[in-house]
């Protein structure tokens, strides 16, 4: 009320857009208040009702419970949340008030437009997609599966654990990252109840809540699975390399049959087919003739999967802000400007650096080291939004 000028706003709203009743009241979600709702509903014969106050995250469900015992069909009750996305967000006001009228007049047409709708049950698929192995897929996964239920977790990259993987240490303990994540990652690549499906993306999702039909690409790895042991041999043998932009962040190299690192769930390899020799050139398989199991396959081809699941959890985690858009600082131009993700692997005791804090050269130790926060955050020629995890990075 200090914000937005409820009481006189509330008045003028009497008569136009259908509004038969308009009320002020402080604590509308108390007992109380639905009761005035409710006796407004059942008095005047509302057949619509609009509540501006809190997000509907809050109490929608209260609301929309107050016009149906006073008879009144749930759903043709809006929520106009002039808290969170007013008064809490604004000082002027009278520009608070002229927005909160915007958006409530905005609720008042909306809900004209509702219609009643009949809650029904649906059979549930028991089965839960999770999509994105990083930290946040994985703990998904492992506390789903764990209670009983079927999980198919689907990864793009050849292994699971995302981001964290790359990183040294976690805020804001500095606990070591791979020790808290390679446990989980075993146990996702163990669980009776989880599908791991690494190398691969969804390409459809079609059906309705609770019944999805789920279309997932499986990339070719041109390694036969069921042969792979997991010893390295090919990796070892194999002469081309190639800068590492994921994993290591462009600061390190891998072979074009690789396993992105050491502790990777699964730990079978994956053919690089852009780099690979055989597959530019039509030579080589150096990889092939030193195998021991046989698994190579050049001629495997991708694999579509088809499954069916009542749930799906999105954990496709971040990408890094382009730092070269922001050009004044450099990055892209001088040679020893870092990213936050490329530090991490400098940090790394398993980084291509083994840890040491060196400049591009590989050699140089920094003298003195600037720590730039928010780059492209909370700024208006980029984001204005704060990116969250920066400060705990850096």
């Amino acid at each position: 009320m200090d914000v937005v000028d409820v009481a006189n706003w509330a008045a003028e709203k009497l008569g136009r857009q259908g509004v038969i009743i308009a009320r002020e009241y402080k604590f509308m979600c108390s007992s109380l208040g639905q009761e005035l709702i409710t006796k407004d509903i059942k008095e005047l014969g509302l057949t619509r009702v609009v509540v501006a106050a809190c997000s509907p995250h809050l109490h929608e469900k209260t609301f929309r419970t107050a016009a149906k015992n006073a008879g009144l069909n749930p759903y043709l009750v809006e929520l106009a949340s002039i808290r969170e996305q007013v008064s809490w967000v604004h000082s002027d006001k009278a520009v608070a008030t002229a927005k909160a009228k915007a958006v409530v007049s905005g609720a008042v047409s909306r809900v004209i437009e509702n219609a009643a709708l009949d809650e029904i049950r649906v059979p549930i698929n028991p089965n839960t997609l999770v999509v994105g192995g990083g930290i946040a897929g994985i703990q998904s996964a492992l506390e789903i599966a764990n209670a009983g239920f079927h999980v198919y977790l689907v990864e793009r990259e050849p292994s699971i654990g995302g981001h964290m993987a790359q990183f040294d240490k976690t805020f804001p303990t500095l606990d070591c990252s791979a020790c808290i994540l390679t446990p989980r990652m075993v146990e996702a690549g163990t669980h009776p109840n989880i599908t791991l499906l690494t190398w691969s993306e969804v390409e459809k999702v079609t059906g309705f809540v609770g019944n999805f039909h789920v279309t997932i690409k499986k990339k070719a790895r041109f390694i036969n699975e069921a042969l792979c042991t997991g010893c390295g041999i090919c990796q070892e043998k194999c002469p081309k390399k190639v800068i590492d932009e994921v994993y290591e962040a462009g600061l390190g190299y891998r072979k074009a049959v690789y396993t992105p690192f050491a502790q990777a769930v699964p730990n079978f390899p994956v053919m690089d087919k852009e780099n690979c020799t055989y597959f530019i050139k039509g030579t080589c398989k150096a990889c092939e003739k030193f195998c021991p199991t046989g698994a190579i396959d050049f001629n495997q081809q991708d694999e579509l999967i088809n499954i069916d699941v009542g749930n799906i959890v999105l954990a496709t985690g971040y990408d890094l802000f382009d730092a070269r858009r922001v050009s004044n600082y450099g990055y892209g131009r001088l040679p020893n400007v870092f990213t936050s993700l490329e530090f991490e692997r400098l940090s790394n005791a398993a980084g291509p650096t083994s840890g040491n804090i060196v400049l591009r050269d590989g050699k140089t130790t920094p003298k003195s080291v600037g720590i730039i926060h928010c780059v492209g955050s909370r700024d208006k020629n980029f984001n204005n939004y704060c990116s969250v995890i920066c400060c705990m990075q850096g």
